[in-house]
Order: structure tokens, then sequence, then C-alpha cells
């Protein structure tokens, strides 16, 4: 296979057994590659800015208990062309869905669950997948019908919205603020190529 069509992968993980364990079970694929390792949210956002990877798989925890890896993965997602996979040892439904929102992830991976690891990323690099459907749903379910139809005029749907411009100026910003993103262009960004 050549270099190009690899999957480049960066992982992000401050426990060094579990890292080395990704890395050697990765290496080990004729269609992946791992482009770099980082440990904190820092490190891990400049490392994808740098590397440009496919997917960066992240662990929610990074330097305690406070799921600093949530805002490392937003940032990669607005920054970067990755896909973020969150690596997580919480199981807790609500604390993974919760973390998927709000880092735009575009699915998730329990540690628990290794041996699903290389079919995720593999699916995850070759398009959208269900799982990346269902988080994108649910961010877009805490939209107002008002500020879903702002949502789909922002993303180049054809609307003709009865709203003044003043009005719909006001809904796009607290639509933005809602979602936590700044700019239409990072809206475009994450939401690009999937169906809602």
């Amino acid at each position: 296979m050549a270099e190009q069509e690899k999957i480049n992968v960066l992982i992000v993980e401050d426990d060094p057994d579990f890292c080395f364990l990704i890395k050697d079970c990765l290496k080990k694929e004729n269609d992946m590659t791992v482009c770099g390792t980082a440990s904190s949210p820092a490190q891990a956002l400049i490392l994808a800015q740098a590397m440009g990877p496919d997917i960066v798989l992240i662990d929610l925890n990074l330097t305690a208990s406070n799921l600093d890896g949530i805002q490392a993965a937003k940032m990669i997602r607005i920054s970067t062309d990755a896909k973020v996979l969150i690596l997580t040892a919480f199981e807790n439904p609500q604390i993974i869905t919760d973390a998927c929102r709000r880092s735009f992830a575009s699915g998730y991976i329990f540690k628990s669950q290794f041996s699903l690891l290389l079919e995720t990323i593999r699916k995850t690099a070759g398009g959208h997948t269900p799982q990346e459907h269902l988080i994108a749903s649910l961010i877009l379910s805490e939209l107002s019908p008002a500020e879903y139809s702002i949502f789909e005029l922002l993303m180049g749907k054809d609307l003709k919205l009865q709203s003044s411009p003043k009005t719909i100026a006001n809904q796009k910003n607290n639509l933005l603020k809602k979602l936590g993103l700044a700019n239409q262009s990072e809206l475009i960004h994450i939401f690009k190529g999937l169906t809602y």
C-alpha cells in the first residue's frame, strides 16, 4: 500500500503503557501509521496542527480527572481536518455523550473494547459513520426550531425565512454561542458532509 494511502493517527494518551500498546497495535497494520504521540492537551494541539493526522485518538483525562481531553479535542476539530475518536475508560453513557457533544468528536471507543480499535479507526477515516451522525444529531437537538432553521441557512440551504435580518443575526449569534463556536466558518468545518 502506498505511503499516502495510509491512515495517519495521532495518539493522545498520558498513560505510557497504554500509549505503547496502541502504537504497537497500529504499527502492525499495513494501512496505518502513527504520526506522533502526545500526553498533554497543549502538546496534542501543536502536534495535530503540525502533523495533519487523519485520526486523533484522545483520552478524556490527560492530566487529572477533569476531562481536559474534551477541550483539546474540540480545538483539534476546529483547527484541523482530523477526525477525533475519544478513547476512554469511562463507561458512563452520560459522560461519553456529553464529551462527544462538547468536543465535536467523530466517535468514541471504550478502553475495555480495545479489539474494536482498528475497525473503528478504519471506518471513521473512510467516511461519516453512524456514530458520527448520531453525535451530530445530539449536538443539533439542543437547538430550537428557529435556531435549526438558521443552522440550515448557514450550512447553505436555500430557505426563505420570515424573520427580519436583525432577528436572523441575533439567532445566528445565539446558535454559535450555544454550540460553542466562534463563527460560521467553524460551523461549516465541523458539520460539512453530515446529514441532519
